[in-house]
Order: C-alpha cells, then structure tokens, then sequence
C-alpha cells in the first residue's frame, strides 16, 4: 500500500492550508479525512464543497441525509466514515435508532426511511442504472425527481472520501474512535 501523508497546516501544500484552517476552525481540530485529501488540495476542496451542498443544500431531513451517508459508507465499508457519520449523526440529534440499524444493516424505523436505503444502494451496486420499477418505487414511497439526483451527489461526495480511506486507510479520529465500526460477517447459508 502507498504511504499517504496526514498533513498538518506546516506540511499541506500551500493551496490546501485554508481548507485545512477552516476545518480547524469548524471542527476544532482538522479531521484525518481532510489532513490526507490536503495532498491534493482539488480533492480536499471539492470535497468540502460537496459535504457543505448534500448536508445543507438539498432537500433531506437530517434522518435523510443520515441515511444516505450511511449507507453508502457502510455499503463501501468504510472504516473511518462509519464512525465519523456516527459522531455527525449524534451532532445533527438523529434517532439512535437509525444510526444502528444503519450500522448494523437492519431495518429502518420507518418504511420512507428503508425505501432510502433500497435506493441509496441500488444507485450505488447498480452504478445509476435503474429501472423504471426501481425510480417508481422510489417516487411512490414519497420522493421526488430531484430527490434522485440529489442521491447522486450523496454518492459522489462519498465515494470521494470513502475511496481516499481505503487507499490511505486512514486513521480514525481519537474523538470518533468511540464509534468505531467492522462490517458484520454474512450469515452462513
């Protein structure tokens, strides 16, 4: 595995030393995900601009936008997104319940909630090709046209951080290392 740099505002490069500063500034500390991604500071600034628009720009709730995020992460099995959405989720007062079902691939409190996740991972497995059964479902269940393309933003903001993970396999921040996350083993058939 390629050794990847955790930057530090001395050490990023120069284009990456305000972003770094304004997760320090937003988050008290500069979470590992952006101290890696400072390598390349396009990356760290898109990706920014994407967790700002899909977390406070789009049409979710904060259950939603929970659901969303989780799965993806757990669906890619991220091993510092899990903990560190965990913490997001407990931040944004999502229903605990909701955090561990997503954790744990269970069910969803509710029924709109679960047809997210269907969705959510149908757009990822099936890389946006998706029936018409499968948009029609998502429609009656009460979303919308740009509740779709607003999952797409959800999956490019995650497989952005996601993908960096896995490559830099990034340490999970001390303040998140309490959430700390492994997939469950299949069940044996």
């Amino acid at each position: 595995m390629t050794d990847f740099t955790i930057h530090t505002l001395e050490s990023a490069p120069e284009a990456s030393r305000p972003l770094l500063e304004d997760s320090n500034r937003s988050f008290g500390r500069v979470p590992g995900l952006h101290a890696v991604m400072a390598e390349a500071p396009a990356l760290l600034d898109g990706y920014k601009h994407l967790h700002r628009l899909f977390g406070e720009a789009t049409s979710f709730d904060k259950d939603e936008i929970t659901v969303v995020w989780q799965t993806i992460n757990v669906e890619h099995e991220c091993h510092y997104c899990v903990p560190a959405h965990t913490g997001i989720a407990k931040m944004m007062k999502v229903d605990d319940a909701i955090t561990e079902a997503l954790r744990d691939e269970t069910p969803l409190p509710n029924a709109r909630l679960e047809a997210l996740r269907n969705f959510t991972l149908q757009m990822v497995r099936q890389r946006g090709d998706l029936s018409a059964a499968q948009v029609e479902a998502f429609l009656q269940a009460g979303f919308t046209r740009q509740q779709i393309l607003e999952v797409i933003l959800g999956v490019a903001q995650k497989v952005m951080s996601n993908y960096t993970n896995h490559l830099a396999e990034t340490p999970v921040d001390a303040v998140m290392q309490k959430f700390a996350w492994e997939k469950k083993a299949e069940a044996e058939a």
